[in-house]
This record gives C-alpha cells, sequence and structure tokens, in this order.
C-alpha cells in the first residue's frame, strides 16, 4: 500500500501543473534526479530503456509521461485511452512490468 501510495502522490504531482506547492515540486525534482543517479551508476534502467520496453504494449493508448519511485525502485507510466487512464508499474532494475492498474 504504502508503493502504491508513494507513486500515486508521484504521478499526481508529475502530471500536474506548475501551482504545485513548492515541496510538492522540489519531491518530484528530487526524485526524477535521484533516477538519473541511480542510472548513471548502473543501478537501475534509463527511463528511456524502460518506455521502449512498455510503448509498444500500449500502442492504442496515449503516453502522457512517467514518475520514478525511488524507494521502491520503479517507474510508473501513465496513459490514456479513451478517457481512461491506465498506469503501468514497472520495476526499473529489471525492467519487469510490476501491475497494470486503470
Amino acid at each position: 500500500m504504502k508503493l502504491r501510495a508513494s507513486l500515486l502522490l508521484l504521478s499526481l504531482a508529475a502530471f500536474s501543473a506548475p501551482g504545485l506547492p513548492a515541496a510538492a515540486q522540489d519531491q518530484v525534482r528530487g526524485e526524477q534526479g535521484e533516477a538519473r543517479r541511480e542510472a548513471q551508476a548502473g543501478n537501475i534502467m534509463r527511463s528511456g530503456e524502460i518506455e521502449a520496453m512498455i510503448l509498444p504494449s500500449m500502442k492504442h493508448a496515449e503516453y502522457l509521461g512517467f514518475a520514478y519511485d525511488s524507494s521502491a525502485k520503479a517507474y510508473r507510466l501513465k496513459f490514456i485511452r479513451d478517457g481512461r487512464v491506465t498506469y503501468v508499474d514497472v520495476d526499473a532494475r529489471t525492467g519487469r512490468v510490476i501491475r497494470k492498474a486503470r
């Protein structure tokens, strides 16, 4: 449940407008910076690698972007199709899909 709450918070922050409170904006920047550092260190896959693996399976949906959860070492990719949002949670170390949720 903690993973889901963290990913939800990050996805909401990542996909919201610039009117976010400063603390939320800092958290998003911090998580994205952490993802960059982890990828450069070779601990996780880069976001582009994850996208290249997942996007072909979601070809009928519009890709809206991703968020990274450093505590879970997971990416959350967000898609929309026919007005329905779908989140795809992916293990950042292996690229394995953890969960698909609507």
